[in-house]
């Protein structure tokens, strides 16, 4: 009986200090108390939360194995909080501050899923949009950034899906280009549609915009006067993608 009467008061004692721990502010907190705080609220999603939590203690703590998870950590937050801009900024200063730290191609990985994130509704609107103000930077800066990351870490666990991120991002800008062709064939402008046709075959090989590029050439060739190379364009369609059908 007087074990059981120890124990109770114990136990009292010890959920009043946890209680009196969870209620404590950001800023009563050690690094310790306050990471693993950020840390929980990462875990059950609170993202919004995790932000803030992993900002206080980088500037509370800004030294330290701590500063530098929460940096990476708040970048990853951010990102799934659909606050891409910021993720970026966070990914890149983490790259700059830690270049050779051991997690820092999962920051260049982050900073890229992040424009991707960012820009994936442009993506879905931009051949809704007049094709002579569209803009296609946006695609290159995530093709970029994917790009970076496997020339860097070649064989970081993250490059495989970057690689397979930049074939589907290539794709996407010959597309843009494509439109930008169709465009001024529209418009009776033979010379800018035959330069766009022939900026994707060289600037974009590989990719399905390659057939209709070489028709494009072929017909502004011809309304041009230069049926020569009209014939050329054909030929080479033919023989590179003889299913094709106009």
């Amino acid at each position: 009986m007087r074990v059981l009467h120890l124990v109770a008061p114990l136990l009292i004692l010890l959920l009043t200090g946890c209680s009196t721990l969870q209620e404590k502010d950001d800023s009563e907190l050690t690094a310790d108390e306050l990471y693993e705080r950020a840390k929980k609220a990462l875990d059950i999603k609170d993202y919004e939360m995790a932000i803030t939590h992993f900002d206080t203690l980088e500037t509370r703590f800004p030294f330290g194995v701590h500063a530098q998870h929460a940096q990476l950590n708040s970048a990853y937050a951010y990102y799934k909080f659909d606050e891409s801009a910021s993720a970026i900024a966070n990914a890149e200063r983490f790259i700059k501050t830690y270049p050779r730290h051991a997690h820092v191609d999962y920051a260049y990985y982050l900073r890229g899923l992040a424009k991707f994130n960012q820009d994936k509704d442009n993506f879905d609107r931009i051949f809704n949009l007049d094709v002579t103000k569209r803009e296609s930077g946006a695609i290159q800066t995530s093709f970029f950034y994917f790009k970076e990351l496997v020339e860097r870490f070649p064989d970081s666990r993250y490059s495989p899906d970057s690689r397979q991120r930049m074939v589907h991002l290539r794709n996407l800008l010959a597309q843009a280009e494509l439109h930008v062709a169709h465009y001024y064939l529209s418009r009776e402008a033979f010379t800018a549609a035959a330069n766009r046709a022939k900026y994707i075959i060289e600037t974009l090989p590989r990719t399905p915009a390659i057939p209709q590029a070489l028709t494009i050439m072929a017909a502004a060739y011809q309304q041009l006067g230069l049926q020569p190379l009209a014939d050329d364009a054909l030929r080479v369609r033919q023989i590179n993608f003889p299913d094709y059908t106009p």
